[in-house]
């Protein structure tokens, strides 16, 4: 499976970010392979609405209905159809293990699936805890490398972070530099389910291309 983050790119935001989602659907229903938006709160219903897909937020807020300007409720998401969530995103870094627990705990009240991200092994090993339905591995120092990716940089640490996830019973997924078949395959390799991409996808020239490519490294 594969996880595109559309971050707040131009291309994949608001109209473009419509267009993007016809090309990955595409993509998905010729490959059979499992590919999830993860788009910003604002594009969720629009997408939803003209796709197939599984659609995904960049992130949700601990707070409830009520006085609380800008936050994004997980309730808000869920009724706009995303099913799913992004969570401690190297971008987006909780402040502290309790309060990502008790997003955790927000997300899971309205059914969203989540997908919590680590910087490290030691990282990892506390989120596992929180039982999320897929831990993500993507050391931020390799995050939109155009040189090397974390399958190529760490893949003892990929090793050791498939092996701590499945003690747990958590699928992982892999990112930071992945921009290839041979990436993809290695991750795969050492017992990945899945990787999350952005830019290598988001702002290509050719967004099709670049992700039929990603797909070869699942055969």
């Amino acid at each position: 499976m594969i996880f595109i983050n559309f971050k707040t790119y131009k291309e994949g935001s608001g109209e473009k970010a419509i267009d993007l989602v016809k090309i990955i659907e595409g993509v998905s229903e010729e490959t059979q392979i499992k590919i999830i938006p993860v788009v910003q709160a604002t594009d969720i219903k629009e997408i939803v609405g003209g796709s197939k897909l599984e659609v995904w937020a960049q992130n949700v807020d601990l707070e409830d209905y009520g006085a609380h300007t800008g936050a994004i409720l997980p309730e808000a998401v869920f009724e706009d159809g995303a099913l799913g969530t992004f969570l401690n995103h190297s971008e987006k870094k909780l402040p502290d293990f309790d309060k990502l627990e008790a997003v955790v705990k927000r997300a899971k009240e309205v059914n969203l699936k989540t997908l919590i991200f680590a910087s490290d092994v030691a990282e990892l090993v506390k989120i596992l805890s929180l039982k999320p339905t897929y831990a993500a591995y993507e050391p931020p120092e390799l995050i939109g490398s155009k040189t090397t990716s974390v399958s190529q940089a760490q893949p003892e640490l990929i090793a050791k972070a498939v092996s701590l996830s499945n003690e747990a019973g958590i699928p992982l997924i892999v990112g930071a530099g992945v921009s290839s078949a041979r990436d993809v395959k290695k991750c795969v390799e050492l017992g990945a389910v899945g990787v999350a991409v952005a830019s290598d996808v988001v702002v290509a020239n050719d967004p099709k291309k670049e992700l039929l490519d990603l797909t070869e490294g699942f055969k």
